[in-house]
C-alpha cells in the first residue's frame, strides 16, 4: 500500500453514529466518488464500512476502529481486539493511536505492537502521533509509517494545527524519522495538501474537507457571516 499511495491523496471516508452520513453503503459510495476523483487510497473506520468499501472500489484501505475504553483517552484502534476485528475485513494497513497517553488496561504500545507483529507479521502499521517524540518512539517500535494525525487533538497540542507556520510540525517530523511520514489532520485545502507533498510527505490524508458536508457547509456559513 505504501508504494501505491506515494505522492498521492488518501481520502478518509468516515461518519460517526451521530452524523447524517453514517452508513456503510454511503461510505462505500463516498469511497467510489473519491476513487473517481483520483484518490489513491481510502482511510475508513469499522469493519462494516471497510467491507462495504472493498466491495465498491479496488483501492487499498487504511483501516481503524474508533472505540472508547474507561480510563483511557486512546480511541483509534486501542487494543488487539480491534486489530483482530479489522483483519476480518483485510485492510492493507491499520493505524493505531501511538501517543504516550494511558492505554486501556495499562497496556504499553510496545506490547501491543509486539502482539500484532506475532499474529499478523505481514500487516502494515501506521502510527497516529501528536509529537515528534512519539514519532521517534513509533519508528523504534517498528511501525511502517508515521502520521501527523493527532497533532492538535491532544491536550498538549490543543490549539495547534498542521498547516500553521508552513506545516512546521510536518517539517520537524520529516527531519526526525526515516520511515515514511503521512500528512493528516486539518489538511483542509488543496494548496495545503500540495505543500505537504512538496515538503516531503509520503502521502496526504484528507477527510472532513472532502467527505463531511456539514463541516464544509459550516465553513461557507461562517465566511458569509464574518
Amino acid at each position: 500500500m505504501l508504494e501505491q499511495i506515494k505522492g498521492k491523496l488518501v481520502v478518509s471516508c468516515q461518519a460517526l453514529e451521530d452524523e447524517p452520513l453514517h452508513s456503510p453503503q454511503i461510505m462505500a459510495k463516498m469511497a467510489l466518488a473519491a476513487m473517481q476523483g483520483g484518490a489513491a487510497g481510502i482511510r475508513a473506520n469499522s469493519v462494516v464500512d471497510i467491507t462495504a468499501i472493498k466491495q465498491e472500489v479496488a483501492l487499498p484501505v487504511l483501516g481503524i476502529i474508533k472505540r472508547h475504553y474507561a480510563g483511557s483517552e486512546v480511541f483509534i484502534t486501542p487494543t488487539l481486539k480491534e486489530v483482530d476485528e479489522l483483519m476480518r475485513a483485510e485492510p492493507e494497513m491499520i493505524a493505531l493511536d501511538a501517543t504516550d497517553r494511558a492505554r486501556p488496561d495499562g497496556e504499553t504500545l510496545a506490547h501491543l505492537v509486539a502482539q500484532i507483529r506475532r499474529r499478523y507479521p505481514q500487516l502494515l502499521l501506521m502510527a497516529d502521533t501528536a509529537s515528534i517524540e512519539q514519532a521517534r518512539h513509533a519508528e523504534k517500535l517498528g511501525f511502517d509509517c508515521v502520521g501527523t494525525t493527532l497533532y492538535g487533538y491532544t491536550p498538549q497540542t490543543k490549539g495547534h494545527s498542521l498547516p500553521e507556520n508552513d506545516c512546521r510540525y510536518l517539517q520537524e517530523m520529516l527531519a526526525a524519522v526515516r520511515i515514511p511520514v503521512i500528512a493528516e489532520g486539518n489538511v483542509d485545502t488543496p494548496q495545503t495538501a500540495a505543500r505537504c507533498l512538496a515538503l516531503g510527505a509520503h502521502a496526504v490524508v484528507v477527510g472532513g474537507a472532502i467527505t463531511r458536508p456539514q463541516q464544509i457547509t459550516r465553513r461557507f456559513v461562517d465566511a458569509l457571516s464574518a
